[in-house]
């Protein structure tokens, strides 16, 4: 065994929601003084955190994220839309700011590197400008962001992540938004657990990190470095769901600072083709466009009218439409298939 290496303090989160974690590590960033760099790590159920100039919209399947009840939130770093569950464990490394860090996802991912080499994963490098691979495959993301003289590089590290999943909640039609926003790049990706020494093979997933505090740490046990563990405190708890309340809860936050897009709907219906077309910019939605042609007794700029303004939101939408009887504006078309059309 190594000598203990202890310049440094860790907290292991308690929440398995992903929002509550990136608002902690936000608060520890921002207002808690360390004398030496603090190492996170969160574990979180099914989720997909989009980067910080990202259109929410455009990186996820929104219906099998519905469908799958997978949470939806932005960070506020930047880089490109990524998805964790429980199989997947995320670290972050909150360190003193100067421009040799940022930037250098090397440099502050090399502790992580090096355990997993010792742990077997002989392979495991930092390739490109924020990934870590093994076997030429993907097994991490990473991502920096940096605030009066703080900086936290974060990322991902897929131990046991359900693949099958990742590939159908970041799978968008391409003709169907277009932006301005920052695309995900799409990488081979892995899990680590098959290149780990047999006996890491074996582990849940919270095993697995706490076997990995103990490679960056070089100790034997949890109880020897007790001291370095971060608690948060009831004052800590409450800023923390305040961030919440503005940031990763926030509808707006998570959808609204999308960058402008337009969204195409078209559909053939037995009584007609419709195309329905939006402008959405900060959220809501600036201009809306209905071709197509269908009949009805009542002019559907009634209802364009309605909308504009409103936010860009399934149910903001089905609210407004729900309010009219739809075949009086679209003659023989079934009223829930045009709420889907308008809505999807």
């Amino acid at each position: 065994m190594k000598e203990a290496k202890n310049n440094m303090y860790f907290y292991r989160m308690r929440s398995t929601d992903i929002r509550d974690n990136l608002a902690t590590e936000q608060y520890l960033m921002n207002n808690v003084e360390f004398d030496e760099p603090l190492v996170l790590f969160y574990i979180q159920k099914p989720c997909i955190i989009v980067g910080r100039h990202q259109n929410t919209l455009e990186e996820i399947n929104l219906d099998y994220v519905k469908e799958h009840n997978i949470t939806v939130t932005r960070r506020i770093s930047g880089g490109g839309a990524v998805y964790d569950d429980l199989g997947n464990i995320s670290f972050s490394f909150v360190v003193n700011s100067d421009n040799d860090n940022f930037g250098d996802f090397k440099k502050l991912t090399k502790p992580i590197i090096d355990a997993l080499k010792d742990m077997g994963a002989t392979t495991a490098t930092v390739s490109g400008r924020n990934d870590l691979m093994v076997d030429g495959k993907k097994f991490s993301g990473n991502a920096m962001y940096t605030k009066n003289g703080k900086m936290f590089s974060h990322g991902t590290l897929a131990y046991d992540v359900d693949l099958t999943v990742l590939s159908k909640a970041l799978n968008v039609p391409k003709d169907k938004i277009a932006s301005k926003g920052i695309k995900s790049v799409k990488s081979r990706v892995t899990n680590v657990k098959p290149y780990l020494k047999p006996e890491y093979q074996s582990l849940t997933t919270e095993q697995f990190r706490d076997r990995l505090v103990l490679e960056l740490f070089h100790a034997r046990s949890m109880d020897e470095i007790s001291d370095k563990e971060y608690q948060l405190t009831e004052q800590d708890k409450q800023a923390i769901q305040k961030l919440n309340d503005d940031y990763y809860y926030n509808w707006d936050w998570i959808y609204g600072k999308s960058p402008d897009f337009t969204v195409k709907n078209r559909k053939h219906f037995q009584m007609g083709t419709i195309d329905v077309r939006y402008q959405v910019s900060s959220g809501k939605i600036k201009d809306l466009e209905i071709y197509g042609d269908y009949f009805g007794k009542k002019d559907s700029n009634e209802i364009k009218q309605n909308l504009l303004g409103m936010d860009y939101d399934p149910a903001t939408i089905r609210s407004v439409l729900d309010q009219y009887d739809l075949d009086q504006y679209f003659s023989g078309i079934n009223h829930d298939d045009l709420i889907k059309l308008f809505t999807d």
